[in-house]
């Protein structure tokens, strides 16, 4: 694979010009593929445009913040070469409010480490093609569920359960799946968005009320919603392709909350958990912290590369599929090849990913795949909100 790099610094705030920024801010970006391509151009628009690229070719680009030794490169995302010259969105300068631009490309989910243990079998790897979005850098928080809740039953929403947090800035939970989707579409209404979910396929009457019949989705709208699991495993890889959590092989009480286990093995004998004793996160469970349960305020642990927090552990985040297993072998007829959305007949469980402070880091991995009951509510359940661009 032959690489080429582009001295372009990507200084968010200068390209915008607004004002000076420091280095700490500038990103530098390469493109690795079967050519040798050259960067032409990066626009005030976060548009990269290069050139010289094999049509129908994959490229791989990677980003690091800083040129010294080399460089620390990682993979940021994965993009089909559609002609010679090919334009794509590579970042944008003004995402909404507390969210992160999910570039569009393609990746593959599912166990692309090989992982072998009987909990994975359902994960079979293949790649998949997503369209850009934007998500939630933190679960949706105990204070920021609060007053939309409080809007969205003064306007006439019922929700299933009412939502509880440890404290203001811990992930909200105990919430069901019906109660997130609900949310989503107070949230869109406040904001003066276009809500997602509707009751009827005609996509008139918006759905509002747990208990009704008929879910639809308008996938066009510029509202709040529930992740797609392929949106999700995308932003949790990061862009870091092929590891078994978002960071790395391996994961420590520094990167997620969960339950630590350090004797644990992965299916070819390496230790994976870097935890240092059988027990909940001490940062968590001890000392002034130690009301259950034992979550952690949102944010509080290093984020991914695409910079979003706690996509392992602390709370599972609830999806938009229903789940089936196994959900992604070549030629599923509900997969396809772009922005697939899971079986498109009702089943029993909705999709839950990441794990949460009660369990073992196997829980935690990229891949694995929870599910549960779309009425069911517990502490160990949050969410985080999407949009389309």
């Amino acid at each position: 694979m032959k690489t080429k790099l582009n001295t372009i610094f990507i200084a968010l705030t200068l390209l915008a010009s607004i004002h000076e920024t420091s280095a700490q801010n500038a990103q530098f970006f390469r493109i690795a593929g079967p050519t040798t391509v050259n960067i032409t151009a990066l626009r005030a628009d976060g548009t990269l445009v290069w050139s010289s690229a094999q049509p129908g070719a994959i490229y791989t680009v990677q980003v690091t913040t800083s040129l010294v030794g080399g460089g620390n490169w990682v993979d940021f995302n994965q993009i089909y070469a559609t002609n010679l010259a090919n334009t794509n969105l590579l970042f944008v300068f003004n995402p909404p409010a507390s969210m992160a631009l999910i570039p569009a490309g393609e990746f593959t989910i599912g166990n692309s480490i090989g992982d072998k243990d009987s909990l994975i079998t359902d994960a079979q790897p293949t790649n998949v093609t997503l369209s850009a979005f934007y998500m939630d850098t933190n679960l949706v928080s105990y204070s920021q569920w609060q007053p939309i809740y409080v809007y969205a039953t003064n306007q006439g929403y019922s929700f299933r359960k009412p939502g509880s947090g440890k404290a203001a800035n811990h992930p909200v939970q105990t919430v069901s799946w019906y109660d997130a989707v609900l949310w989503c579409n107070a949230r869109s209404q406040q904001a003066g968005l276009t809500p997602v979910y509707y009751n009827d396929p005609g996509l008139t009457m918006i759905y509002t009320n747990w208990n009704t019949t008929g879910l639809y989705a308008n996938w066009t709208a510029n509202g709040y919603r529930l992740p797609t699991e392929a949106e999700w495993e995308k932003a949790a890889r990061g862009g870091l392709n092929g590891l078994r959590f978002p960071l790395s092989d391996t994961i420590s009480w520094s990167q997620a909350n969960y339950f630590g286990d350090p004797l644990a093995l992965d299916s070819f004998g390496s230790a994976y958990d870097l935890a240092t004793a059988v027990d909940y996160d001490p940062a968590f469970s001890g000392g002034d912290n130690g009301e259950f349960p034992y979550t952690s305020p949102v944010g509080s642990l290093a984020p991914n590369s695409y910079g979003l927090y706690d996509m392992a552990g602390n709370v599972y985040e609830w999806c938009w599929d229903w789940y089936a297993s196994p959900p992604y072998p070549p030629g599923s007829p509900y997969l396809g090849g772009t922005d697939p959305r899971g079986p498109s007949s009702d089943g029993s469980l909705r999709v839950m990913r990441g794990g949460s402070w009660n369990r073992y880091a196997y829980d935690l991995r990229c891949a694995i795949r929870g599910s549960g009951g779309p009425s069911n509510a517990g502490s160990t359940v949050g969410f985080r909100c999407v949009r389309g661009l």
